[in-house]
């Protein structure tokens, strides 16, 4: 299949196995949420009663005060009590083989291409790190919200982008579901293409 270049009228010829196939949309949700859950920290913790400290005596009389039977001030339903299911530092990780995983971004990238929002350049150059350059190219082919995708490390690129708000740099090592996920477009230059393919085949 072929991916048109924004800069140009000529085609970029791609691989079908990795921008053609069908999406799988229960594989990309499943590997989305595994993704987010390994960024929990999971270090909430509260106590139950049985860890309050306190409460080791009776509040009052079993009978006659006219108030309800307690038998510690500690109890979930006092103020001052512990939590009934307190909840414990935990680990959300999920188990994703890497063949789901490359399955996942593989469905994600041909999604991208068959709905057009997958968008290819020869190069992004800037003569400075200047965000007025980068606004202004990006205002030439209408992206306002875009993921661009570099082969490697560009400085200029990566400091004109950090005050765009809809707009993150990444290199193709750092590429990731929930980056694909998370803005309305793509763009990728061409060397960020190629190297994706060697990567998910």
């Amino acid at each position: 299949m072929k991916l048109k270049l924004v800069n140009g009228s000529a085609a970029l010829e791609v691989s079908e196995a990795t921008f053609g196939g069908k999406f799988n949309e229960a594989l990309v949700h499943q590997v989305l949420t595994a993704y987010r859950n390994a960024g929990r920290a999971g270090t909430k913790a509260q106590k139950s009663r049985a860890e309050v400290r306190g409460g080791g005596r009776k509040p009052h009389a079993q009978k006659g005060t006219g108030q309800a039977r307690a038998g510690s001030s500690r109890s979930p339903i006092w103020v001052g009590g512990g939590r009934t299911f307190a909840a414990k530092p935990r680990d959300f990780a999920q188990k994703v083989n890497r063949k789901m995983y490359r399955g996942a971004l593989r469905a994600m990238l041909s999604e991208l291409a068959r709905t057009e929002r997958l968008l290819v350049t020869d190069a992004i150059a800037l003569e400075a790190p200047k965000t007025r350059l980068l606004a202004n190219q990006l205002k030439q082919w209408s992206l306002d919200s875009v993921l661009i995708v570099v082969e490697a490390t560009d400085e200029k690129l990566y400091l004109a982008s950090r005050n765009l708000a809809h707009v993150e740099v990444i290199e193709v090592t750092a590429l990731n579901p929930l980056a694909l996920a998370a803005y309305d477009k793509v763009l990728m230059t061409v060397a960020a293409v190629k190297l994706i393919e060697e990567r998910l085949q």
